[in-house]
């Protein structure tokens, strides 16, 4: 009796333990390690039910298992910063690490016959698991948490569901190892296999990030360059115009000097400002003082004159900011290309964006709205927009998403009489 309960009680203590350090917490660390130490408890108060006050009840037995597993499950997504298949994901796979040490206390149990020095067997392969799993993987994991650039994993939680039910099937229940040692070595396979498909499926994982990351990456630097030339243009074209104009102004002082001469004073005054207007039609428009925003802007409104879209603007950047500017650049140039998308097709007085944006050393906002017809579906998750365009498409509000959570921002979505906003806010 006392060793099923100290065999198990080691088993929840890793469980609980592994969720506190591999789950992205959305409490403080006190909290949280409360939550998990009460889970535990609760744990080993039901292991009493089951073991101790009705040990030959098969009811009992399978009720208070399923009712462990909802509770551990339970405990995951609730200390999870997040909540979603990931952190499902995370206590799926806590109680398949658990279930290595268990096989182990009986594999020694069944070896030795010594149950003390089982025990003691199970701790230690508990504790070197960890160890490797925290100093080989930990930084991984918590990585795969934050991003989101691949989040869909509820497929990749069956694969520590059908582990553990394979492991159930031949470890534990309906015959134990006890039973049947011979299913020892097969236990010692599937172990190897579960770490095996662990392995694959985060090179999966990783290789679906990497491929986002790179394919953002390609739309910002090609967004980033046609800018650039787009300037380069323009600088060549204003040169070119400017050069005529000082070859006139000789031209120009004559024929102001002969009207001063017949006293013509407002014609005077007409030449002047047709000299100044030559002038502004060849000043380069300049929206910002960071280079890279400033040529992201350029190419974002050469896009909202194609589409005759008018854009209330009022930018402040920077010359220098608190954060990438190839990623800030990625970030404007998703938002105003949602925003013109969505009023390209509509009448002349409803084609407008209000652009607000500032970004300097202690903070950054931007506040973006815009006119909308069709419903705007939000995600229950995000709060964010959802893509009407199947699943190829939302990448850029994901990107943006992953922008403020590794700046530390708040985004907020909301629609209020026919208007579409979207705010972001960092405190640096």
């Amino acid at each position: 009796m006392y060793y099923k309960n100290i065999y198990y009680m080691i088993s929840h203590f890793f469980l609980m333990l592994f969720m506190y350090l591999f789950i992205v917490r959305r409490f403080a660390k006190a909290k949280t390690a409360g939550v998990c130490t009460f889970s535990f408890l609760a744990l080993c108060m039901t292991d009493c039910l089951k073991l101790n006050v009705f040990p030959d009840s098969d009811l009992c037995y399978t009720f208070v298992t399923i009712f462990q597993i909802f509770l551990v499950q339970f405990t995951g997504l609730f200390i999870s910063q997040k909540r979603d298949s990931k952190a499902l994901f995370t206590g799926l796979t806590a109680s398949n690490y658990v279930i290595v040490g268990s096989v182990a206390a009986t594999v020694f149990d069944i070896w030795t016959g010594n149950k003390p020095l089982s025990l003691a067997g199970s701790f230690l392969v508990h504790a070197a698991a960890l160890l490797i799993l925290y100093w080989k993987t930990r930084k991984l994991w918590i990585k795969f948490q934050y991003k989101e650039t691949f989040q869909n994993w509820w497929e990749l939680c069956l694969i520590p569901v059908l582990f553990y039910c394979s492991f159930s099937y031949f470890a534990f229940f309906p015959n134990t190892l006890y039973d049947v040692p011979e299913n020892v070595i097969g236990v010692i396979v599937l172990i190897a296999t579960m770490l095996t498909s662990y392995v694959v499926a985060f090179r999966y994982v990783e290789s679906e990030s990497e491929r986002a990351d790179t394919y953002w990456k390609n739309v910002m630097f090609e967004s980033y360059i046609k800018g650039l030339e787009n300037q380069y243009y323009l600088v060549e074209q204003s040169e070119k115009n400017l050069r005529i104009l000082r070859h006139d102004m000789r031209h120009y002082s004559s024929m102001i000097d002969t009207l001063l001469e017949q006293g013509e004073y407002d014609e005077i005054k007409r030449v002047t400002a047709h000299i100044n207007t030559v002038a502004d039609e060849n000043k380069i428009q300049k929206y910002c003082e960071n280079l890279i925003a400033n040529t992201i802007l350029s190419r974002m409104m050469e896009k909202a004159d194609a589409m005759s879209v008018a854009v209330r603007r009022d930018i402040v950047i920077a010359k220098e900011i608190p954060v990438n500017g190839y990623e800030f650049a990625l970030v404007l140039a998703n938002l105003f290309e949602n925003a013109l998308d969505c009023v390209k097709d509509f009448k002349k007085e409803r084609k407008y964006v209000d652009v607000k944006i500032r970004c300097e050393k202690d903070s950054l906002l931007i506040d973006m709205k815009n006119e909308y017809d069709e419903e705007i579906v939000f995600d229950s998750y995000t709060g964010l927009p959802k893509s009407r365009k199947g699943g190829s498409h939302g990448w850029g509000m994901r990107s943006v998403q992953a922008f403020s959570d590794k700046i530390g921002g708040n985004i907020s979505c909301y629609c209020e009489e026919g208007m579409f906003h979207i705010l972001l806010f960092a405190k640096f």
